[in-house]
């Protein structure tokens, strides 16, 4: 098996938003904001290849969204999906596998893409896309808390395309490759866990979008039951640190992955280094 970071640039989010409850006096010094109190992350995904296989995990939000939808989000800097995915050798045809956390437009939206006359079309076309049913149906009926992130357009063309598949939990994509379910950010989001070298590495996604987010109060506003968040977190993080996992981080602007230790504080990160430091 071999793992390859895929950067696909950055975008702005409010800092209030982000970090829930916690003051801006403190999280300012985490992610320091701009003058409109947005702060920049990351959308940075995870490459799997696996023998024949060539797993995506997330895909960014994409390029086909109208010019006012991204003065909102600010996307930035010179990294995309597809130039990430050509610096490793491979090309959009190549991917196999597209496995989505979930359906937020920062998550999917570089799933499908959009034709010079706006016929859209999925991006990866030999690739199965991979959800669960529970998270689809949540994010095809979309409560009015989470409606502006689940844009029908990032969504219905991958059952149209036929290319669709639904995970259950506690199934395989393959041996190594598992997931747990959470359901605090949103409905049924799903963490890759992968074993890769003797180590566990688990793709974080929104449950903890940062470094900065492992403290148990740092949960995202955005999040549709934080307080079940809170107990995700809890419970996780001392799961991981028993276990010696290592924590791969999508939204963090600048640390990629983490090993934990226990703290008079609680679970924090110990080492903090790039996936291609993992050895």
């Amino acid at each position: 098996m071999k793992l390859y970071t895929i950067n696909t640039g950055y975008f702005k989010l409010d800092g209030g938003a982000m970090f829930g409850v916690v003051p801006k006096s403190i999280w300012k010094n985490l992610n320091p904001p701009d003058e409109n109190n947005l702060c920049t992350w990351a959308m940075r995904c995870l490459l799997v290849e696996e023998e024949n296989r060539l797993v995506l995990i997330d895909c960014g939000m994409g390029n086909k969204q109208n010019e006012k939808f991204f003065s909102y989000y600010q996307p930035h800097g010179d990294d995309s999906l597809e130039k990430s995915l050509l610096h490793h050798g491979f090309n959009f045809d190549d991917i196999t596998d597209v496995f989505l956390t979930h359906l937020h437009f920062d998550h999917c939206g570089g799933a499908i893409s959009k034709s010079w006359d706006e016929k859209l079309f999925p991006t990866f076309r030999n690739a199965t896309y991979w959800s669960c049913q529970s998270h689809w149906n949540w994010a095809t009926n979309p409560n009015d808390r989470e409606k502006a992130s689940f844009l029908k357009e990032n969504i219905l063309p991958l059952l149209e395309s036929g290319q669709l598949k639904f995970l259950n939990e506690g199934d395989q994509l393959f041996d190594g490759f598992s997931f747990l379910s959470v359901n605090g950010h949103t409905e049924s989001m799903m963490l890759p866990k992968i074993n890769y070298q003797n180590k566990t590495i688990v793709y974080m996604a929104d449950l903890m979008p940062s470094v900065a987010h492992l403290p148990l109060a740092y949960v995202m506003a955005y999040d549709v039951r934080p307080l079940i968040s809170l107990k995700e977190k809890k419970s996780f993080l001392n799961e991981a640190v028993d276990n010696n996992y290592h924590l791969f981080f999508e939204h963090d602007r600048l640390n990629e992955c983490c090993s934990l230790k226990r703290t008079e504080r609680g679970v924090r990160e110990d080492q903090i280094f790039k996936l291609d430091e993992l050895i």
